[in-house]
């Protein structure tokens, strides 16, 4: 996606050769004239899944999330990484381990969310080792719904989590692909 790939190398900052900061559009300050394109390229390529729910994690894949719900007609789900005083009960939770923060989260849903019949978008803002989108396909299989597409808004090519996906039968689709971030710079993959 064009537009995404120009934002990152506008404003993206690269603070190692695995971490890049893009909190100027997407992680802390949102850009929502971004975020409506990216919703509607994600509504643009699973638009024939039959989607019923999307479901992301709390917070950066909120708003891309909600944009392609909003598109596409469905309800977005998010999952908690803390406890709350009103999710306590009939809940799906997984054991989710973050790259960016070196921390692992329990993530919840509450189970009145996510029905057998319902047919999943996964969204999420980043893609490295895979285990978010991963921990999000459990809470999926735990109501034995059907992860039908797993959209990533910035994939880190360069590490192992698309391959894991791959490997695990979903489909992955990524609108920006980092090829590298070495030496400070921003490299995509060569468009397919």
């Amino acid at each position: 996606m064009q537009a995404l790939e120009q934002k990152i190398l506008n404003e993206g900052i690269v603070l190692s050769d695995h971490v890049l900061k893009v909190d100027s559009f997407l992680n802390h300050q949102i850009d929502p004239v971004l975020m409506q394109q990216i919703g509607q390229e994600f509504a643009q390529r699973f638009k024939d899944c039959g989607i019923t729910k999307i479901i992301t994690i709390e917070a950066s894949g909120i708003a891309p999330a909600v944009m392609a719900g909003l598109i596409l007609g469905v309800p977005v789900i998010f999952a908690r990484k803390n406890t709350s005083l009103t999710l306590k009960n009939d809940l799906y939770q997984a054991k989710v381990y973050s790259f960016t923060k070196q921390i692992e989260s329990t993530i919840t849903i509450s189970n009145k969310y996510l029905k057998e019949n319902d047919k999943v978008l996964v969204i999420d803002d980043f893609l490295a080792n895979g285990q978010a989108a991963l921990g999000l396909a459990n809470l999926v299989g735990q109501a034995n719904a059907e992860v039908v597409g797993i959209g990533i808004v910035i994939e880190k090519s360069f590490q192992t989590g698309r391959q894991l996906l791959l490997d695990q039968g979903y489909r992955v689709e990524s609108l920006a692909r980092l090829e590298s971030l070495n030496d400070g710079k921003v490299t995509f993959v060569a468009a397919e």
